[in-house]
């Protein structure tokens, strides 16, 4: 897959992706949300240290990395029929190349959200969390 396109790939453009992120993000509160007020209590939206940054940051992180290793998507990423590969070969995901994806959603969001604006501009329709890990979101296929 390397190069700008392969014949027979397509990639998943800005607001298909911008749609499975907001499935993902639903489901990840329905989740993440109650667990938060069970530990924290009444102060959960402003809840800091330990508890919080595992219930909020590696609790999730946790559940996109095996749903990426395991299942090639997340439950936004399944919806719209896509899956994320590695950008070279087309193969599931690694861990490690997991684990650098979802790190990198924060490098993708830090300046105003622009890493993952650049998924309209690239010609494999990469956010800067995919270039990091060498991963591309292809539509799966049938």
């Amino acid at each position: 897959m390397t190069g700008t396109a392969r014949e027979g790939v397509e990639y998943v453009g800005f607001w298909a992706r911008v749609a499975a992120s907001l499935i993902d993000l639903v489901g990840v509160m329905f989740i993440v949300v109650p667990v938060t007020v069970a530990l924290i209590g009444d102060g959960w939206a402003y809840a800091q240290g330990g508890a919080a940054f595992f219930v909020n940051w590696v609790v999730p992180g946790a559940a996109y990395v095996a749903f990426w290793v395991f299942k090639g998507a997340t439950p936004g990423k399944m919806a719209i029929k896509a899956v994320v590969v590695d950008a070279q070969t087309g193969a599931t995901l690694d861990f490690w190349q997991a684990l650098t994806r979802y790190v990198g959603f924060f490098v993708s969001v830090t300046p105003l959200f622009l890493g993952f604006v650049w998924v309209a501009f690239d010609a494999r329709k990469q956010a800067w969390h995919d270039k990091m890990a060498r991963t591309v979101v292809i539509h799966r296929r049938r």
